[in-house]
């Protein structure tokens, strides 16, 4: 594993060399453009274009786009792009991730490679983590593209299908990762063709990179409807669970957040509810509302995965401590912790359409990303996505100095130091940034600091409309700012008057995040542009990080821990426990987001043939044939279905296969026992088949019939989804408890879950052709009816 780093560290440097020389071609440049006219300049733009569709690939023309973005962009914003960026420029038009410390302008970088890629004219999408960074990209970055001639585009949520339409016709748009993921759901939710709003997809940069690809990654995109829940069954279950004993009644896994029931869990809730075995099919919903009232008790923690606000559960964001409106748990979830809290039930969410980010993104031709903290996940990015990271030098020299962190032996001793600290620097009027993990810590770090009667501006998912103001004033002289560590992320922190002579802006963590690049994010908000500046991180032992993924080390260090009189540890192989643990943890959420992505893969099998035929039933491409294949499909399904191997004839299904038959026969047929062979069946019917078909084609010209067939397909099609969504869904819950019969449950969730799909499609295909079948005869009825009364 090493050599495949060193090697990839190799890459990298001779890829800079590779790249240099392109910005001194792009340097050379410069004085012919400085002297072109605005309107010369954005004629440029149309040469290129013709240029590409003669041939000119995009690598030939980088040189002279990125010269003539880099004048547009010094007229238009009085920003000239340094030569660092013009290299984060060339890594991305590569389709590579540009790994670019805090404060070296990444905005400015995206609007080289979406100009050049936008050149080919099959669309752009910049991706940003939140709404007000697409806004702000949009109006501040679109103005070069827009003065260079290109369309641009916004596409945030709320937004209607018109104006959607046109924000994916511009040349680049701008707007929020996971809305581009909902709006491909819901274009495969379309019931007519005029209301998709994406096109194929081309190129796309993904800004904070590491946020969207990896750290959102474990929660997949779904569109549900809505379905009444029991309110009562969840009041109930909530109640039960509240006198839960972990152990006793349920077992809880704090490394993979998992639950069971117990023996003595089962018992009680048998009792309670007074049913005699809870793992009986008739009694699943019950066992699926208990099992989901204890993880709500275990597993949400309020003012850490959520807020009570309005009567509502809102959810937070672990990564960025910012509420995500709109969003709620699916599969009851969301109502067992509203239970819980004992507020009113809402209706359940029932997935419509899903799809993990992963595999949204993969389907992307081209794809990169920028970010200031990528390398620590190189391998998941290579492996999942097929992007190297390649680390651009700074503009100016670091001069940030990150301390070695301090460990303490209890919760206590650690805030207390970080509040003596924090006064210390306050005093000398140096500005501090707290950073924390959660809501929950932020609010009690901010005791600590009133003991010392400091003033602070505390900012968490509460006060999220003052985020990007309070974080952008973190440099200013005096000010403490205690904030989530994600908080404001891709707000620049510029120092105040005087404060480069104090040291620059210090940066405190609270606690290690469960994946160093978060931590390292947190260091970046100082030092930015070669200012000065200073981070440090005060832990302790009992930090929720040590107590979840390192017990057993925990307990050995413990034994042999020293301490001074502040409780600060001084044994020197304590920051190896921290690395080690922070090493175990990143393993495990990579596995987790490992298992999920290979459990959707085999979900992504399936929903691209059933997409694809829901784009040949909306573009109303040879309907017919598509219902003649169905048919033909269904009569072979049934005859051998009906006529497994190793049965002789007279154990065959002859009655099953005659009546599956004269459902969908124009003119129904006796079908003779005499047959040895399935094929002879086949051959038997192929003449009423053929009949059948020519009655069908006879409706080609038809208007009513021609409206009338792709909605009976579509509706057929999505409810068979729904159900299908909902199956697989029990079947992951359920393979889980199967592992421990020796056999891989992934093998057995691909195996099953092909099984029932190949069930579930073929039940779909010969419904829709019955039921299209049965319109056509009563049509034909009333137009013969109609016939007779008119004579």
């Amino acid at each position: 594993m090493l050599s495949i780093f060193k090697r990839s560290n190799q890459t990298s440097d001779r890829q800079l060399k590779k790249y240099r020389k392109v910005v001194n071609h792009i340097n050379k440049l410069e004085p012919d453009y400085v002297d072109l006219t605005d309107d010369q300049l954005a004629e440029k733009t149309v040469e290129f274009k013709e240029r590409i569709q003669t041939g000119e690939t995009v690598q030939q023309i980088i040189p002279e786009a990125f010269a003539v973005v880099r004048e547009a962009s010094n007229r238009v914003l009085g920003m000239r792009h340094f030569d660092v960026q013009l290299i984060g420029g060339m890594v991305l038009a590569e389709g590579n991730i540009a790994e670019m410390p805090t404060g070296e302008g990444k905005t400015l970088v995206a609007s080289l490679p979406s100009y050049v890629r936008a050149l080919e004219g099959k669309g752009v999408h910049v991706i940003t983590v939140n709404d007000y960074l697409a806004r702000r990209d949009f109006e501040q970055i679109g103005q070069i593209h827009r003065f260079l001639g290109l369309t641009v585009g916004l596409n945030v949520p709320m937004m209607q299908g018109l104006e959607k339409k046109e924000a994916y016709d511009a040349d680049i748009t701008y707007g929020v990762g996971t809305e581009f993921g909902f709006d491909y759901l819901r274009d495969n939710m379309a019931q007519h063709i005029s209301q998709k709003v994406q096109r194929p997809y081309h190129y796309a940069i993904i800004d904070e990179v590491d946020s969207v690809l990896i750290d959102e990654a474990k929660t997949p995109l779904i569109v549900a409807g809505k379905m009444q829940a029991d309110a009562d069954l969840h009041m109930i279950a909530a109640r039960l669970a509240k006198r839960f004993k972990q152990g006793v009644d349920f077992d809880f896994d704090d490394e993979t957040k998992s639950t069971a029931l117990t023996e003595a869990g089962i018992e009680k809730v048998e009792k309670a509810f007074g049913v005699d075995n809870l793992y009986d099919l008739e009694h699943q919903t019950l066992y699926h509302y208990m099992i989901q009232a204890v993880r709500a008790h275990v597993i949400f923690k309020r003012d850490v995965d959520y807020i009570v606000r309005d009567q509502k559960i809102e959810l937070v964001d672990m990564f960025t401590g910012r509420i995500m409106e709109g969003r709620t748990l699916s599969d009851g979830l969301h109502q067992a912790i509203e239970a819980k809290e004992n507020l009113p039930i809402t209706d359940e969410n029932k997935a419509q359409a899903q799809i993990t980010i992963q595999n949204y993104f993969r389907m992307y031709p081209k794809l990169c990303g920028m970010t200031g903290t990528a390398k620590t996940q190189e391998k998941e990015f290579r492996e999942v996505y097929n992007m190297q990271v390649i680390q651009i030098p700074t503009n100016r020299p670091r001069q940030r100095i990150d301390q070695p962190d301090y460990v303490f032996a209890t919760i206590d001793d650690k805030y207390k130091a970080m509040a003596k600290e924090v006064a210390k620097r306050h005093e000398s009027g140096q500005p501090v940034l707290v950073g924390t993990t959660s809501i929950l810590q932020s609010e009690k770090v901010v005791g600590y600091l009133d003991e010392h009667k400091l003033d602070y501006n505390l900012l968490n998912a509460k006060s999220v409309e003052q985020e990007v103001e309070l974080i952008s004033n973190a440099g200013q002289k005096g000010h403490i700012t205690v904030a989530t560590n994600m908080a404001g992320r891709g707000t620049d922190i510029v120092l105040g008057e005087g404060v480069e002579d104090l040291g620059g802006l210090f940066v405190l963590g609270t606690e290690k995040h469960e994946s160093r690049r978060v931590d390292n994010q947190l260091r970046g908000r100082s030092g930015r542009q070669g200012d000065k500046g200073e981070s440090r991180f005060f832990l302790s032992l009992e930090d929720d990080m040590f107590k979840r993924f390192a017990k057993d080390d925990l307990e050995k260090f413990q034994k042999k821990a020293e301490t001074d009189e502040t409780g600060l540890v001084l044994n020197k192989d304590v920051n190896e426990l921290t690395e080690r643990t922070q090493r175990i943890v990143e393993g495990s959420h990579y596995s987790m987001r490992e298992y999920n992505l290979k459990l959707d893969d085999v979900i992504n099998d399936q929903r691209n043939v059933l997409y694809a035929l829901r784009d040949k039933v909306l573009e109303r491409e040879n309907i017919i044939g598509t219902l003649e294949g169905m048919l033909h499909e269904t009569m072979e399904f049934v005859i051998y279905d009906s006529c497994p191997e190793g049965e002789t004839p007279d154990q065959w299904d002859f009655d099953r296969i005659e009546t599956t038959m004269n459902s969908l026969l124009h003119k129904p047929a006796e079908l003779p026992r005499t047959f040895e062979k399935p094929v002879q069946i086949v051959k038997f019917y192929e003449e009423p088949l053929d009949e059948l078909v020519a009655y069908i084609r006879s409706f080609e010209d038809n208007e009513q019939v021609n409206a009338l067939i792709p909605q009976v397909m579509l509706s057929h099609i999505d409810s068979m989804w729904v159900k299908h969504l909902e199956v697989m869904t029990r079947l992951k819950e359920g393979i889980g408890l199967r592992s421990y019969g020796q056999e891989d449950p992934m093998r057995i969730y691909q195996r099953e879950g092909l099984e029932l799909f190949g069930k579930h499609y073929q039940k779909l295909r010969r419904s829709i052709a019955s039921e299209v079948i049965q319109f056509l005869k009563m049509l034909t009825e009333q137009q013969e009816e109609q016939a007779q009364e008119v004579n």
